[in-house]
């Protein structure tokens, strides 16, 4: 016989299923340092979805995060599926790094919203992973501390903390000190919940077979299945595959050929037509967070597979549209919109609604009279995209296509509704524990991406509102499942191409033959064998912005620059305006910025933030009437808003407030 405690934030149920008693993790972790380590005064503990930082003198407190993972072990398992490493390769690149940038911690796909412009313009690997690891300390120090300052012997605890020794770093350098992190620190609750353990004890072979007995107890919300039978799928396919008759193939090029090119967020595709549109070869891949190599290696396969192959013109559109478009010489650039609506036209002239969701973006476009009438875009958050179904899949294991497979035929989708991505990570998360299987799972998320794109970016109170000839595009679409799901919520029938992938550069493709002729300056078979590209890292000095660049270099002859806030470092000297109004306003405001101190008077500090920056000759001239001294804060800076980073109290104010701590601890 034992005695027995189970804590943890999966171990309630288990508890009451078991009959065993639970332990609640804040007084195990607290239980395990205090007869362990007890000179600690802080604990950090990261988790797989949760975060602590308990403090225990000066009055026992415990921080913890809400339901959002943002800043977790979660967190950073995303970022590193992003840039195509493990864990502890990012950890491992992080040793390299030179350069910190800003990225998001709050929200896993704000954070893919910073990390793949970054990817983009050429940012390298180690930058991007200690970059992941700092965002993390912010959000744990600025999130979680909320005003309360982090001193004296602090105890790393959890996975994260363990395994990640840059992370610890990190952590060292924000808070200035050098934290403790235990060799056994992955087992402190669980030796805090041997030490709980009440005088009940239970037969070891008993609890084995009640172990063995338990399974979760489906307790979930549920929806209809997407499909009932193999023949309704079976005729599903069949009515989107007479969609595609309006594409014909070619085998061999005839005369001018025209590329397109959608360089997508976590995408490249690619499209090879002739002038009437017929298709020749076509690409689909991820980008693996640099889209160079893969239109090299695109570009090479068709000059080996068709040598007499002659190229009139070539476009390019999306993400990576400007890189893209020097490094191989493409004609022209072409808004995204405009690509996805000339492809849709070839299928449906009189389409009247486009819906494409892509890897993390979604885009809408209502079309009225032959013109886009109105765009709805998803702006700063891309849950519900291609990207949100991708980052599950991967998570359980599956690629995304076996993924959506294993959900056409599931009994009972999880009814997850429309959430972002960190905050459905925990409802995926409770749907197992409740005993939802993988397949119920993945239907689930299928109508979630739907209902996420009609009810939240769209914004339409109802799905009959969008038009009554819809084109869906977007690689997203050609997961059968959500195709199927969309169908159902909107009650009607829709066209998805089978080309539904790449049909950004098939507009693409399309608007070349439309707007270039003769020879285009699409590099040839010969320069794309000296082709080479490099990046570095510099510091623009043209002004007092110090904009970090990114500049790529293909073989010397062409670069593109990425960071730049003007078009200084682009050798475009662009005119100098004549007057600048911003300027003419700070120089004004110089004189009240003395900061003299008469011997004798009280002095009163004015943080130059939010309104107090308009209102500083008000307040200054008051101040001084009244006989005070009146000092006020330097200029805003990074540095000056970290240093109030730790006095935040609430994670939910706005960064403008967040920067009138750091103005206030100046004036201190």
């Amino acid at each position: 016989e034992m005695h027995i405690s189970i804590s943890g934030s999966a171990g309630m149920g288990l508890a009451e299923a078991l009959g065993i008693p639970f332990a609640q993790e804040v007084y195990s972790t607290r239980a395990a340092v205090s007869r362990l380590n007890p000179e600690t005064d802080v604990v950090i503990e990261l988790g797989g979805e949760d975060a602590k930082i308990l403090f225990l003198t000066g009055g026992f407190e415990a921080r913890m995060n809400g339901s959002c993972a943002g800043g977790t072990g979660a967190f950073i398992d995303q970022m590193a599926t992003l840039i195509g490493v493990t864990p502890a390769e990012l950890n491992r690149l992080a040793d390299q790094a030179d350069k910190i940038y800003t990225i998001a911690s709050r929200c896993g796909v704000f954070a893919k919203s910073d990390i793949q412009p970054l990817l983009n313009q050429g940012a390298g690997f180690p930058n991007i992973s200690a970059s992941i690891l700092k965002a993390v300390v912010n959000q744990t120090v600025g999130g979680l501390a909320q005003g309360r300052e982090i001193a004296g012997n602090v105890l790393y605890l959890g996975g994260p903390l363990t395994y990640l020794d840059n992370l610890r770093k990190s952590f060292d350098e924000a808070l200035k000190l050098t934290g403790v992190s235990p060799e056994n620190g992955l087992y402190y609750v669980a030796y805090g919940a041997a030490l709980q353990c009440d005088s009940r004890t239970f037969p070891l072979t008993e609890l084995a077979e009640r172990a063995e007995q338990y399974s979760a107890k489906g307790s979930y919300i549920t929806t209809p299945p997407l499909f009932a039978s193999q023949e309704e799928y079976d005729a599903f396919c069949a009515r989107h595959h007479a969609n595609s008759a309006h594409i014909q193939y070619i085998k061999q090029p005839q005369g001018e050929m025209f590329l397109g090119i959608d360089a997508g967020s976590t995408t490249i595709k690619a499209v090879v037509t002739d002038a009437d549109g017929n298709i020749l070869d076509t690409m689909y891949q991820s980008n693996h967070g640099n889209p160079v190599p893969a239109v090299r290696d695109y570009l090479t396969h068709i000059y080996e597979a068709y040598p007499d192959i002659r190229f009139a013109g070539s476009a390019v559109t999306g993400y990576g549209e400007d890189i893209i478009k020097e490094a191989f010489g493409i004609d022209c650039g072409i808004v995204e919109t405009i690509a996805h609506y000339t492809a849709a036209q070839k299928f449906r002239p009189d389409v009247d609604f486009i819906i494409d969701i892509g890897g993390q973006d979604i885009k809408c476009f209502r079309i009225h009279n032959h013109a886009i009438d109105n765009i709805f875009l998803n702006e700063a958050c891309s849950s519900g995209c291609g990207s949100f179904l991708q980052t599950f899949a991967e998570a359980m294991n599956y690629s995304i296509a076996d993924f959506a497979k294993l959900g056409l035929f599931a009994k009972h989708p999880v009814d997850l509704g429309s959430r972002c991505t960190v905050f459905m990570n925990s409802s995926v998360k409770q749907a197992q524990k409740d005993g939802a299987t993988v397949e119920n799972i993945s239907a689930g998320l299928s109508m979630s991406v739907v209902k996420n794109a009609l009810y939240k970016v769209i914004r339409c109170a109802s799905a009959s509102e969008l038009g009554q000839h819809i084109v869906v595009q977007g690689g997203t679409f050609l997961n059968d499942a959500v195709l199927r799901a969309f169908e159902i919520e909107l009650k009607q029938d829709v066209i998805r191409p089978e080309i539904s992938g790449v049909m950004g550069a098939y507009g693409a493709a399309l608007y070349a033959a439309q707007h270039t002729h003769g020879q285009s300056r699409l590099l040839s078979a010969d320069a794309l064998k000296n082709f080479t590209h490099t990046v570095k890292t510099i510091t623009c000095k043209g002004c007092a912005n110090h904009c970090q660049l990114t500049v790529n270099s293909f073989g010397g002859a062409h670069t593109y620059i990425a960071g730049n806030r003007c078009d200084k470092p682009l050798g475009n000297h662009a005119a100098k305006t004549a007057y600048n109004l911003y300027e003419v306003k700070r120089q004004l405001l110089q004189k009240y910025r003395s900061n003299t101190v008469t011997e004798g008077q009280k002095t009163i500090g004015i943080p130059l933030a939010l309104n107090l920056y308009e209102l500083l000759p008000f307040w200054h001239t008051l101040l001084t009437k009244l006989g005070f001294n009146v000092i006020v804060s330097p200029d805003s800076t990074r540095k000056l808003y970290l240093s109030g980073q730790h006095t935040i109290p609430s994670d939910t104010i706005c960064f403008p407030a967040k920067l009138l701590h750091g103005h206030i601890e100046a004036l201190l």
